[in-house]
């Protein structure tokens, strides 16, 4: 039934289409529906929800006031679930595993008889996933984050998943902090559900979607817990009937050259997480854009890190969220956005910051005179090293770090990290650069989060807190150092990183945006013609994979998923 909506949509193929609905309603009445029920336009609730997905706690009792909000509004809802991802358990890395899910994420929008569908997500690839998935079937998709998780509390201080973590991990590796102490902490750590609280990777692509125009105004903000985030899914159930009724806005709609430029411009503002670019490279690819990096570098330049949240300042998404939301820093850069875009509500960005309450608190969303730092939050690095580019967080890195020169210290693989880094006998000293690879998108697989290497033990116990890392790999957006990331192309493929050696001379020149390797042309070519590259996974998902995964600037994506043309 060519055109049809709701039931009559998307059949079972028999060859006779009207039998095909004969079953359908067959099975529908069978679990309870009416005739009249049936009748009504579908609205899928795709739900994360999962066991292993503990930041997804909450899913349930989204998915349960989206429904309200659907039927509300005069609509069907059926909930349905997907892959469900979280950073922590998924073996070797949840990276890997967010083209699979964003593969379901289309396959299922296509295939269930659906007019509109709300996408809940949170930690940390499952937005991502969804949007790709989204973009690619271009129905009508409206976005709901499960929420973050409040902040704790610990012997007078406030605790944020996973900055904190990671400082009293490495307060413990130092022997600054006995086991006692440690697990104290640990028990404050993540008190509440909902994801990481502080501008991790889910924070920073929940407030990227609703950049995007793909989330009701507020709903990148508001804590797991709260009833905020209960009455923000319920209205996006009912704006999902909305938009079911009208045929959009349909995600490509959405999705244009300059609400990615927004993107940019939000990115550089909160000084989010270095994740979001493979990120935005993936969605942008599946509707044949491109995600410009030279352009995300310029944006830098000129916009000021306005959020003061941990990693790079000192609060939570709660302060974020309380002290006026994303459109209250909207605002603050509306000189810096295209206000034209436009979002899922059926307004504008400029509508949206006209109508928003004029509230905001200045120690969180600081005005454009009192910045958290001046600009240049994320840089992108070009150079002999990295001839199509990789980046660093500038905001989270030692400002005398990022011009540097010092002799390499290569570790081959994750293996041969953990092997040795905490060697007493390493021959490391501050001044060190310490490069990982084989860790890209082909020599994981999958590009974990391992790009922030510890600093070696016997460092550590001398005071040292950074030095400069350079990897194929990401590191998590709560994570903080002078780190150089997304390296491309990738060990694995023969770019520039496998040619490393011990003691080659690398300089890092953040201002002039170079990272170069200091061996002769003549030289890298004698060594490329050595180097061979590491054998493939022989079966499966993970052959598929690393067969067909793209490198990072073009976002970690199946080259086959891509929009050509």
């Amino acid at each position: 039934m060519k055109g049809s909506k709701g039931l009559r949509s998307r059949l079972a193929q028999y060859g006779d289409e009207a039998f095909a609905l004969f079953l359908r309603r067959g099975f529908l009445k069978g679990a309870g529906y009416t005739d009249e029920a049936l009748e009504r336009p579908i609205v899928g609730v795709l739900s994360t929800a999962s066991d292993f997905n503990p930041c997804h706690k909450t899913a349930p009792q989204i998915a349960e006031a989206v429904a309200r909000g659907v039927r509300l509004a005069g609509g069907l809802p059926f909930v349905f679930p997907t892959i469900s991802l979280h950073e922590a358990f998924s073996f070797p890395t949840s990276m890997l595993l967010r083209n699979l899910m964003a593969m379901d994420v289309e396959e299922m929008i296509s295939a269930l008889p659906l007019d509109a569908v709300v996408l809940i997500g949170g930690c940390d690839k499952t937005i991502p996933a969804e949007l790709m998935g989204a973009v690619s079937a271009n129905m009508p998709a409206i976005v709901i984050p499960v929420g973050s998780m409040l902040a704790g509390r610990h012997e007078g201080a406030r605790l944020g998943a996973c900055t904190d973590c990671r400082r009293l991990w490495a307060a413990y590796r130092a022997g600054q902090l006995n086991q006692a102490d440690l697990d104290r902490a640990h028990d404050q750590l993540m008190p509440t559900s909902g994801t990481c609280m502080v501008m991790g990777t889910a924070s920073t692509m929940a407030v990227l979607a609703e950049t995007l125009g793909f989330s009701l105004p507020g709903a990148s903000t508001a804590p797991a817990v709260s009833s905020d985030r209960a009455r923000l899914a319920e209205a996006t159930g009912a704006r999902a009937v909305a938009m079911a009724l009208a045929g959009g806005p349909t995600p490509r709609e959405l999705l244009t050259p300059a609400a990615l430029r927004n993107a940019s411009v939000v990115l550089q503002a909160i000084s989010g997480s270095t994740n979001a670019i493979v990120h935005l490279a993936a969605i942008a690819g599946r509707a044949g854009l491109s995600y410009d990096l030279a352009e995300l570098d310029r944006v830098g330049r000129e916009t000021p890190v306005l959020l003061d949240l941990k990693p790079a300042g000192a609060n939570f998404m709660e302060d974020f969220h309380a002290g006026g939301g994303l459109p209250a820093l909207w605002r603050r850069l509306r000189d810096h956005l295209d206000l034209s875009a436009p979002t899922v509500t059926g307004e504008t960005l400029g509508d949206i910051i006209a109508r928003w309450p004029a509230y905001v608190d200045e120690k969180v969303i600081r005005p454009p005179e009192n910045p958290v730092v001046s600009g240049e939050a994320i840089a992108v690095l070009t150079g002999n090293l990295a001839p199509q580019g990789a980046v660093i967080k500038l905001a989270a890195a030692t400002k005398r770090l990022t011009a540097h020169q010092g002799p390499a210290l290569v570790f081959d693989s994750l293996e041969d990290l953990a092997r040795r880094i905490d060697d007493p006998s390493l021959p490391v000293s501050p001044e060190s650069v310490l490069v990982l690879r084989n860790t890209g998108p082909v020599g994981a697989p999958g590009m974990p989060e391992a790009g922030a290497l510890p600093i070696p033990k016997r460092l550590g116990a001398q005071g040292v807190t950074d030095m400069v890392r350079i990897s194929d790999a990401r590191m998590s957006g709560t994570a903080f150092g002078t780190v150089v990331l997304h390296v491309s192309p990738e060990a694995a493929v023969g770019g520039p990183l496998a040619l490393v050696r011990d003691g080659d001379v690398i300089r890092l020149d953040a201002a002039a945006r170079r990272l170069e390797l200091n061996v002769s042309d003549e030289e890298l070519a004698r060594r490329r013609a050595q180097w061979r590259a590491p054998p493939k996974p022989k079966r499966g998902y993970a052959r598929l994979y690393v067969d067909r995964v793209t490198q990072a600037e073009l976002g970690c994506d199946f080259d086959f998923l891509r929009e050509t043309g």
